[in-house]
């Protein structure tokens, strides 16, 4: 089945003996076990495994081509996961344009569990290769970064990574499965804030890890995910499944917008830069075109002025709602320096763009209401 039927009816056979078209949401926490005790793959308790969650998982793992899924509370728990499931002591080499919520996580949380890590340009297979020490164990690439969008060649890396008899996981939580697999570019992992572009409507928190083999790594994964606790409850993995019918749709219209938009913002007199790798002129758009198969509704672009300056800007839309996050129907801005907080090298004057799905029309009059400050 090709992507659009996929996302439509995969997952539906999963713990579904009604065969109900729009399953229902299972809220009991426990369930009645077999007169002879606890059979294989029976239902126990929610925080283990219940059907709301299969159905996710499974239509998760179908979209970006993977063996197996695991559903998180959020984001950043499903990132924590794939890190707690290596040794104490093993090396992460990271991007060093990194979400700055995974950045923080790292250095405040997962040291302390003894991991070593180290950031580098991931832009650049050499520096990649120049990062790796004996004890390296994982690789990790975030392509389109946030917020620069930078690209890193996922299928070079996951070579590298392969050849040195490393893990490779790619956050794909900007481009989703309808723009960009990076199981089928040699990834060994693919994590998503499923808060973002599978839900879609700015009102569910969800992460996801989905692996390419359901091996050793995966099983790993899962106890932590079942004993570690921070899973989704029943009605969210039903609204994340419900939303993410549409995803390949609502994905057409953010990548049509983001495109149009960009190119809008590239000759905008008020505008210095625009970082898109649908640009002709964006650096890794070479190797974007060759991976992604649209580039997206997420752009950054600097003004011309300082943080003050770029500040205003945000305030003075009437459509684009101050907001971080991203991937919702609604367009959302935000002056990333001031979100990111102390610590960031991301610039004053940058402002990260979530491209929603109003009439682009509008968003132009939008963006010349509030560029107009300039």
């Amino acid at each position: 089945m090709r992507f659009e039927t996929r996302a439509i009816h995969a997952g539906l056979d999963s713990a579904n003996a009604a065969r109900a078209i729009v399953p229902p949401v299972y809220h009991s926490t426990i369930y009645e076990l077999n007169e002879a005790g606890k059979q294989d793959d029976e239902l126990l308790y929610s925080r283990l495994d219940n059907p709301n969650r299969r159905q996710w998982e499974a239509l998760a793992a179908s979209l970006e081509g993977g063996a197996a899924a695991a559903a998180f509370a959020s984001g950043i728990a499903a990132a924590a996961a794939v890190l707690q499931a290596l040794e104490p002591g093993d090396h992460v080499i990271f991007p060093e344009d990194l979400y700055s919520g995974h950045r923080m996580m790292i250095t405040g949380l997962m040291n302390r569990w003894k991991l070593e890590t180290s950031f580098t340009d991931a832009t650049n297979p050499d520096a990649v290769r120049a990062a790796i020490r004996p004890n390296t164990r994982l690789i990790w690439m975030e392509t389109p970064s946030n917020p620069m969008l930078r690209i890193t060649d996922i299928a070079a890396v996951c070579e590298l990574a392969r050849s040195r008899g490393l893990l490779s996981c790619v956050d794909n939580t900007w481009p989703t499965p309808v723009n960009q697999l990076p199981l089928a570019l040699g990834a060994d992992l693919v994590m998503h804030s499923s808060t973002k572009y599978f839900g879609g409507h700015s009102d569910t928190l969800g992460g996801l890890v989905i692996a390419r083999e359901d091996g050793e790594l995966m099983e790993r994964i899962r106890f932590i995910q079942r004993l570690g606790g921070a899973v989704p409850s029943p009605q969210d993995c039903w609204m994340l499944a419900r939303s993410t019918r549409t995803l390949a749709y609502r994905m057409k219209g953010h990548n049509e917008h983001g495109m149009m938009l960009a190119r809008f913002l590239d000759t905008h007199p008020a505008v210095e830069a625009v970082y898109y790798p649908g640009l002709e002129s964006h650096p890794g758009y070479g190797v974007a075109a060759r991976q992604m198969q649209h580039f997206g509704g997420m752009i950054s672009f600097l003004v011309k002025g300082d943080a003050p300056l770029a500040l205003k800007v945000v305030s003075g839309s009437e459509l684009i709602k101050r907001a971080t996050s991203l991937g919702g129907v609604e367009s959302s801005w935000e002056h990333r320096l001031s979100t990111e907080g102390e610590g960031s090298k991301t610039p004053g004057n940058l402002i990260r763009f979530s491209v929603g799905l109003e009439h682009p029309e509008d968003l132009k009059e939008d963006l010349n209401r509030a560029l107009s400050v300039i």
